[in-house]
């Protein structure tokens, strides 16, 4: 699958932390604050997903968009320190 992850990430230490969480996840930083890998399992992204959770704070935001997911682009995204999913479906 898919994945590009988009970091809003205002403490400079949380940052540090959640890029090297990216990088052993095996995750490139393609832009600046954007990351991206092409064969990540959904178990691992989970794994991810719960130690970002760790890492930031209430103002960080994170966001991940994953393709394909049953054929359709799923947005997680952690505002606030809560998740939430978007679906878009064709």
């Amino acid at each position: 699958m898919f994945v590009s992850v988009t970091c809003e990430i205002v403490d400079d230490d949380n940052r540090e932390k959640a890029y090297h969480l990216l990088g052993q996840y095996g995750f490139k930083e393609i832009l600046k604050n954007i990351h991206e890998a092409f064969n990540i399992t959904e178990k691992s992204l989970l794994r991810l997903k719960r130690d970002i959770d760790r890492v930031t704070d209430y103002y960080d935001t994170i966001r991940f968009y994953q393709y394909p997911v049953d054929g359709t682009l799923v947005i997680t995204f952690l505002k606030n320190k809560k998740w939430r999913k978007i679906i878009l479906k064709q």
